[in-house]
């Protein structure tokens, strides 16, 4: 239910900031808090994924590429062309590489097939990664033979220190040594092998986002950072220095990171090998690989913010425990704008090799066994609730825009949708760390409680949708299912449908919940529930008596669905589950508490809101995506801080942070 921060009061007449929908209000708050929460709602959204571009709904739209109209279709397709490079712009046309002017709906007759082959998860490049012929180093181990030593020349400065007591070295020159060899030694060379998973949800093939700005050796999970947050930012419609001037510096919260960190060669990755391969550290591949970075590059180079920071981490949850934070900070007043989301960056040898040992991704002989081909399918890999043997992994960076709102009212902003809550519990005892347990279930039984209160049980009954973790391993597809058909059975919820994102983009670990989210309005838009497509039928051991899975994708009238649960089951017990409200009940539950007139007049500054916003959607389909990076630019001068007894003033900001007065303890002082 709606939270509230203050004790139980003596029942009122109903006001207009009691948000409950289902029964007579006066009922309601006779028998509950008083609803006086902020609630948080969507402004902006953005981010990349294997689907493409997120904002405005490109990346939903390629995973239900079938059921759009052609319009809507081809204008996907030809922005997915330009990011791929596989056409040009010149002069707000689209051209070919003999600069011939194409349509959309050439570029579609030309380009289709390799867009939809490049695009969501599929085999990976090589490019990218060579799975065929991994790198790594194979122990050797070498004896000298009885009566003949082993020897050979080496420079000077490549003798080992210290020298192995069975080594004997002879100067040959002022550079050059004879070494021999008196008894076995290890040798480690280079070689070459095939990995067992192939496949992985990459970004669409072309698409690199350093090239976008001037990433100074920035890990790839960092660049997919700064263009990430800028899509979501641009897709706003309001420009970032308009909202810092109705907000205080400590109002703003951000709340980013990844769960692995970042692992290429400009940071842990690069950290860790340079050793073991002769090279040395460099001085940014420390600091740049921690998890916590995606929100310190957002803070120092995208918005310059103050306010507050971090990132939780919840292994494959971890995108909705950073939602509930940023949703407890606009509830309780701390804050009124959160810039929640995380970038992951897992496609690499080490992740899939460790992932692998654990046998927790499906690889080649895994999908040939279940297709009963030996020709493998890698676009099929990730089969949510099908028959199937491991999850795949993925690259992404999602990121939602949360207002309180009062403050997107002010500002007309565009309201995708409401998050209330975000539900979060442990496995409590448990004998293997990454096995299931009960903690989804209260999360999951939690969430649909707290709608039944809010919209009543009716709506949860026939107009929401679950959009379901989906990793696509054996236990995920059995316990999630029944963990599921039991909340339903326990509702009255009969043919719940149950879809899973995960199907189309893989498993991006911290930000795979943002894929379900993103996902998740896009249906709100569309009025589709994506089918899970890379399965031809359920599998017999999920439970469905309660629930409905489908292969095609499902048509409903938009205003038909209410409620999202987006539900998130992560390695070691990290279980979370998100309600998700669409725009249409935000907005009734806007006009409830803020009035007709105000609302009225909130309608008329959104039109320019929206106009701002189609104008980025239309420059980002050509190409211009307006990267924000600000290296360097307004430093603050701590000198110029202002401070007094009631306030501290800095540089840059319009609005002062004033101290708050804060009664909570007053009643334990004397």
């Amino acid at each position: 239910m709606p939270r509230t921060f203050t004790a139980p009061l003596q029942h009122r007449n109903p006001t207009a900031s009691c948000y409950h929908l289902s029964c007579a209000c006066p009922a309601y708050c006779s028998r509950s808090f008083r609803v006086t929460a902020r609630l948080p709602v969507i402004v902006g959204f953005g981010g990349y994924n294997a689907a493409g571009r997120s904002s405005f709904h490109h990346g939903f739209r390629r995973t239900v590429l079938e059921s759009l109209d052609s319009a809507a279709r081809q204008q996907t397709l030809a922005g997915l062309a330009v990011m791929m490079k596989l056409v040009k712009v010149v002069e707000g046309a689209y051209q070919d590489d003999e600069g011939q002017v194409l349509t959309p709906a050439e570029i579609e007759a030309r380009f289709a097939e390799q867009i939809l082959a490049s695009t969501l998860v599929r085999r990976i490049e090589k490019s990218y990664l060579d799975v065929d012929a991994a790198h790594w180093q194979k122990t050797i181990d070498i004896s000298a033979t009885a009566g003949q030593p082993l020897s050979f020349i080496t420079l000077r400065k490549h003798l080992p220190e210290p020298l192995p007591s069975d080594w004997t070295v002879d100067e040959l020159n002022a550079s050059e040594v004879l070494v021999t060899l008196h008894d076995n030694c290890e040798f480690k060379v280079d070689s070459y092998r095939a990995l067992p998973v192939k496949s992985a949800g990459q970004l669409p093939s072309g698409f690199e986002p350093s090239e976008l700005y001037n990433a100074r050796f920035h890990p790839r999970g960092l660049a997919m950072t700064i263009v990430g947050v800028t899509d979501a930012l641009r897709a706003t419609g309001i420009d970032w220095q308009t909202i810092m001037q109705h907000v205080a510096p400590d109002e703003v919260a951000v709340f980013a990171g990844s769960i692995m960190s970042q692992l290429d060669e400009n940071g842990f990755g690069g950290l860790m090998q340079s050793r073991l391969k002769g090279g040395r550290v460099t001085a940014k591949q420390l600091a740049l690989g921690l998890n916590t970075m995606p929100a310190d590059f957002i803070n120092a180079y995208v918005l310059g913010s103050v306010g507050t920071t971090g990132s939780v981490t919840g292994a494959c949850a971890t995108f909705l425990y950073n939602l509930q934070k940023g949703i407890e900070l606009i509830s309780s007043g701390k804050a009124r704008v959160a810039i929640v989301g995380n970038s992951e960056a897992p496609i690499n040898q080490e992740c899939i090799e460790g992932y692998g040992a654990m046998g927790a991704l499906a690889t080649e002989d895994g999908l040939r066994q279940i297709e009963g081909n030996e020709s493998v399918d890698f676009r099929r890999a990730s089969r949510p609730f099908g028959e199937n043997c491991g999850f795949t992994l993925a690259e992404a960076s999602q990121f939602v825009v949360l207002m309180d709102d009062a403050l997107a009212l002010e500002l007309g902003a565009d309201i995708h949708g409401a998050v209330p809550d975000v539900f979060i519990n442990a496995d409590g005892f448990k004998k293997s760390i990454s096995a299931p347990g009960p903690g989804n279930y209260l999360t999951v039984a939690k969430a649909v409680a707290s709608a039944v209160q809010l919209l009543g049980v009716e709506a949860v009954r026939s107009r929401s949708f679950v959009h379901a973790h989906g990793s696509s391993t054996p236990a995920n597809r059995v316990t999630e299912s029944e963990i599921l058909d039991r909340v339903a059975g326990a509702f009255g919820i009969e043919q719940w449908p149950v879809t899973a994102v995960k199907a189309f983009v893989g498993h991006s670990l911290a930000t795979a919940s943002g894929d379900q989210v993103i996902s998740a309005l896009g249906s709100f838009k569309y009025g589709i529930i994506p089918g899970i497509k890379t399965i031809d039928a359920v599998a017999e051991d999920v439970h469905q008596q309660h629930l409905s899975f489908a292969t095609t994708d499902r048509a409903r009238a938009p205003e038909q669905l209410d409620v999202c649960f987006i539900n998130s089951k992560g390695f070691g017990g990290n279980n979370a589950s998100a309600l998700l409200l669409a725009p249409h009940v935000a907005e009734r539950m806007l006009r409830k508490r803020h009035g007709e007139a105000a609302f009225a007049a909130y309608l008329q500054r959104r039109e320019a809101t929206r106009s701002t916003a189609q104008a980025y959607d239309a420059q980002a389909l050509l190409g211009d995506l307006g990267i924000i990076y600000n290296f360097g630019h307004d430093l603050i001068d701590d000198r110029e801080i202002e401070i007094n007894a009631e306030q501290i003033r800095v540089p840059g900001f319009a609005q002062p942070l004033r101290f708050k007065k804060d009664e909570r303890y007053g009643d334990m002082l004397d």
